[in-house]
């Protein structure tokens, strides 16, 4: 396991291409395109103001950077680095910018959610769409790219319209069952597509691409029942499963044929016994002089403090944080569940439990449970193999893999306190990304 030295960058704007080739990084105004394995830099391009986000195009080609002070994008191009795009939304403030799934195509969302642009990159044309409802989670295209879902409220009502991504034409639009729709997701499979409530409703319904509802799902029988509802959705690779967490702490497994619950999983503050699950915690140990006379004459904190996880039997009593009930969106329930790209685990992340993971098979058994000293900040599967990635807010990498868990201290310097990870996507390395620097990771996949 080799690290990089650290690179600046801003707003966590790190990004590896689809195809693995480029990565690219934000500082400011300036973007950086570098080789992914050399870390050689390709090109350097700077924008009219501070990048405020940034995404690769489908295809690797283009590199869209939002500047939504301005309200407008520019894009860059890695095949033609002469040839550069500026979209301008005009007097409509820009809070959001999309890639279709063509590579050719970017859409935006207007301040107020009063309208979709649609700009073409080929025939310089623009069309508009009326009525989006969600900058973010209403609007999806299905995994082959063909069609592309789009939340919409319209009359106090929520519907859903189905384009054609060829042509962008209008393919099926159809009213909800949802009283306030907050997100929706294609299945793997792109045969149906899930819609859920807002946490006000524990409510959630699935559609076929005509408009049917194929089946409808809510935990409690009784007609007003005064609990939050979901928290977070997410689709096994294969499709088969499809788990949802709720702000009552637990997720639950449905499955693809009678969208039935499978296995309703909780997550407690206390662990009992618990037969075949690893429990590891994190401890700090100071390496220093022995000596107490020594020890008196220096400050501890001139010797390196070591991370190591220690197993521990059951029972074991987790860190667990009282949701302040006077403020919204409580930091409570299931906050991310996320699978496996070969299906053989999953793991899920309790917020008012902040220090700790869990991690289950796919047969809905916990096989581990990581507890660690700080906050969870964030955790990323390996796109290849069964590897989770943890950060916590330090200079510390922490490693899952069904053979075990590892704490690898980050030489960098600056010293960099990583708070999000992205994978590239053959797993041969990771982005280590702070607040104002990142470092690559590179693993060694073949041995791991």
């Amino acid at each position: 396991m080799n690290f990089s030295e650290s690179f600046q960058s801003s707003r966590h704007l790190v990004r590896f291409s689809p195809d693995g080739l480029f990565l690219a990084s934000s500082s400011q105004h300036r973007v950086v395109i570098r080789d992914s394995s050399t870390l050689e830099i390709q090109h350097i391009h700077t924008c009219l103001d501070p990048v405020q986000d940034m995404e690769w195009s489908p295809d690797s080609s283009l590199l869209m950077c939002a500047l939504y002070k301005r309200g407008i994008v520019q894009i860059w191009s890695m095949d033609q680095p002469e040839w550069n795009c500026k979209i301008d939304e005009g007097s409509s403030r820009l809070i959001g910018c999309y890639w279709s799934a063509d590579s050719r195509h970017v859409l935006t969302m207007s301040d107020f959610h009063l309208r979709l642009t649609l700009w073409s990159l080929v025939n310089k044309t623009v069309s508009y769409i009326k009525y989006p409802k969600l900058t973010r989670g209403g609007l999806e295209f299905s995994p082959d790219g063909q069609y592309m879902a789009l939340a919409e409220r319209r009359e106090c009502k929520d519907h859903i319209s189905i384009f054609n991504t060829e042509k962008w034409s209008l393919l099926h639009h159809f009213p909800l069952d949802t009283k306030d729709l907050i997100g929706l997701s294609w299945s793997p499979n792109g045969s149906v597509i899930c819609t859920w409530d807002s946490c006000l409703y524990y409510q959630l319904f699935l559609y076929s691409l005509d408009g049917r509802r194929i089946a409808s799902y809510t935990p409690y029988s009784e007609p007003h029942h005064y609990s939050l509802g979901l928290r977070s959705v997410s689709w096994s690779p294969t499709g088969q499963f499809l788990a949802i967490g709720g702000y009552d702490q637990k997720l639950r497994l449905l499955n693809h044929m009678t969208w039935k619950t499978i296995a309703e999983l909780d997550h407690p503050g206390i662990i009992e016994s618990q037969v075949g699950v690893a429990i590891y915690r994190e401890v700090e140990k100071q390496v220093g002089p022995v000596d107490p006379a020594t020890l008196s004459l220096l400050t501890t904190s001139v010797f390196p403090v070591q991370s190591k996880y220690e197993t521990q039997e059951p029972p074991v009593t987790l860190l667990s944080i009282k949701p302040d009930p006077t403020k919204a969106n409580p930091k409570i329930g299931i906050k991310s569940i996320s699978f496996s790209k070969d299906n053989s685990y999953f793991v899920s992340y309790n917020e008012n439990v902040p220090t700790t993971l869990w991690i289950w098979s796919i047969k809905a058994s916990l096989v581990a449970l990581l507890i660690h000293i700080n906050p969870i900040r964030d955790f990323q599967w390996d796109p290849i193999q069964s590897r989770l990635a943890i950060c916590t807010n330090n200079g510390r990498l922490y490693l899952w893999s069904p053979a075990g868990v590892v704490s690898v201290v980050v030489p960098a310097d600056p010293p960099i306190a990583i708070q999000k990870l992205q994978w590239h996507p053959s797993g041969r390395s990771i982005a280590l990304i702070g607040s104002t620097h990142f470092s690559i990771c590179f693993t060694d996949t073949a041995s791991s």
